[in-house]
């Protein structure tokens, strides 16, 4: 991994909320890590990068030098006070995956051995794709944890497919990879609509591990409590968001806008909602196309994200 940091004021920030850069995982310490990772395994050899690759930095220099400030000192009316509570949290950016253009899989071998490194110093740990196949390694270093593990995804599509021209860790399988780790116990699918990469087949097997599988509409017309009280309760959770998951309206910088998402209230409540219910030991955002984006749009919504899961995982306690 490599990355500048800058500590100026004025400067563009170069990591999250400009919270300090560690790339040196030895002895690692922290509460909480930001971590980008933002390749994932392409469907065609030629393919190195997408314009998902450059939402790690995209999210990280999103946000002003002077909002930095009051974002970390001011009252946050999305959590009820500051982001920090009053509560010495110390929270550290690790800086982007690196790749080998000659080699796709060894930008996951880094990922999971990075991600390894991190939990198993039981810090929550924020990771930044990249498309959503980057959460394939991330999910596979939950294994540190030796507990079973209930999987939150939030989607448009419901990521089950075996192998896409033979490449079966991309984007479309996150799901059914993570499904075959033995750490990963009950899986809640949120948000599901319109018409996705998924055949009939791919939902029957989804069906047939158990997956809880609840459409955008169900998800509306029952109500995000609703949605909580089909979640098993006290945890762990790993939560993995693709932003096409969340609606084009607050979220439209993605490649697949589909009508129906997850609003911002709903997004919301379920992240404070299942901090709540049990420990999360890491997020994921990922699937951002910067370049899609409408006046900084998806960028605000990324970093309120994010401020709020880690807000509220000070407030339940669920750090250190």
């Amino acid at each position: 991994m490599s990355q500048k940091l800058t500590n100026s004021p004025d400067a563009v920030p170069c990591t999250f909320l400009n919270f300090p850069l560690v790339t040196n995982l030895n002895n690692f310490d922290a509460d909480i890590a930001i971590l980008g990772v933002p390749y994932g395994m392409p469907y065609e050899s030629s393919a190195v990068a997408n314009d998902q690759s450059r939402a790690p930095d995209a999210i990280r220099q999103a946000t002003s030098p002077s909002d930095i400030a009051y974002t970390k000192t001011h009252f946050d009316y999305d959590l009820g006070g500051s982001l920090f509570d009053g509560h010495d949290i110390k929270v550290v950016d690790c800086g982007n995956i690196t790749a080998d253009t000659t080699d796709h899989k060894v930008h996951y071998r880094r990922a999971e051995q990075t991600a390894r490194k991190i939990y198993g110093a039981n810090t929550i740990l924020v990771t930044l794709g990249g498309d959503h196949g980057i959460s394939i390694p991330v999910i596979r270093a939950l294994e540190v944890h030796k507990t079973p593990i209930t999987l939150i995804h939030i989607d448009a599509h419901l990521d089950w497919r075996d192998e896409i021209n033979g490449e079966t860790e991309g984007y479309s399988s996150t799901i059914r990879r993570a499904s075959q780790m033995p750490w990963i116990d009950q899986i809640v699918q949120i948000g599901m609509r319109g018409i996705g990469s998924a055949r009939t087949g791919e939902v029957e097997d989804a069906l047939a591990y158990g997956s809880n599988i609840i459409s955008a509409y169900d998800m509306h017309e029952a109500g995000m409590s609703t949605v909580l009280d089909r979640i098993p309760d006290g945890g762990p959770y790993y939560l993995t968001i693709d932003a096409d998951g969340i609606d084009p309206t607050i979220m439209p910088a993605v490649i697949s806008q589909t009508p129906g998402g997850l609003t911002w209230l709903q997004i919301r409540e379920l992240i404070h909602g299942l901090v709540n219910k049990g420990r999360v030991l890491g997020m994921d955002l990922v699937e951002i196309a910067p370049t899609h984006d409408v006046g900084n749009i998806s960028m605000t919504h990324a970093e309120r994200l994010i401020c709020n899961f880690i807000g509220a995982s000070v407030r339940a306690g669920y750090y250190g």
